[in-house]
């Protein structure tokens, strides 16, 4: 909005989109790993984003193939129009068997609970991810890129891993680590849970959206 309108930096305000906190909670891990039918044990990396070129689907699978762990399962859930595309690339990778396409889900907050590891590799047009907020609030160590606002959410190091976009490489490098170390994924993802809870609320979203429209109704006034 600065870069195309014009407008000065300081009257510019972001405000994440509100997530249901009730919803969006750690939960037990094997149960939903139960009630969805995934394997109790195994290393899960999850991903839940619309099937588009952008979200970056297929540089985690060739980071998944690139581990070269057949153990780690890849959960998919989301549909779109790279569908038939992903499938292709996975049974070309060899990994179809790691790979679990999910399809549409009305309720993704068990397929987060059931998770070990969230990633959105997305490389464009990126705002701030819903899905990836809703992950951190469920405790979930994430690793994405920094693309969009998402820099805006997500502290390197700190409440998730960045890496550079459509970098593979890097990809597998960090799943593969937060993968062998429990005690670093829980610490992201309890830091991820407090950075939730203090910033991505839907009553501290209407809260701060009400501070705007006052503050910019005294400015005009």
């Amino acid at each position: 909005m600065i870069a195309e309108t014009g407008v000065e930096p300081q009257r510019a305000v972001s405000i994440p989109t509100g997530i249901d906190l009730a919803t969006f909670r750690p939960g037990d891990r094997h149960a939903a790993r139960r009630a969805l039918g995934l394997a109790l044990d195994a290393p899960i990396v999850g991903i839940v984003a619309t099937l588009r070129s952008w979200k970056g689907h297929r540089y985690l699978m060739q980071a998944l193939c690139a581990m070269r762990r057949p153990e780690v399962t890849l959960v998919v859930v989301g549909d779109g129009p790279q569908r038939e595309a992903l499938g292709e690339l996975a049974a070309s990778l060899a990994i179809a068997g790691q790979v679990r396409f999910a399809g549409h889900q009305a309720e993704v907050a068990p397929w987060l609970q059931s998770f070990d590891v969230f990633c959105l590799p997305s490389y464009a047009n990126e705002g701030v991810p819903q899905a990836l907020m809703q992950a951190m609030a469920c405790a979930l160590p994430v690793v994405t890129t920094a693309v969009g606002s998402i820099d805006e959410i997500v502290t390197n190091g700190d409440t998730g891993i960045i890496v550079p976009a459509q970098n593979d490489m890097r990809l597998r490098v960090e799943l593969s680590n937060l993968l062998d170390d429990a005690p670093r994924r829980a610490a992201l993802g309890a830091r991820a849970h407090g950075q939730a809870h203090a910033r991505f609320g839907e009553e501290l979203m209407v809260e701060r959206m009400i501070e705007v429209f006052a503050g910019a109704a005294d400015f005009r006034g």
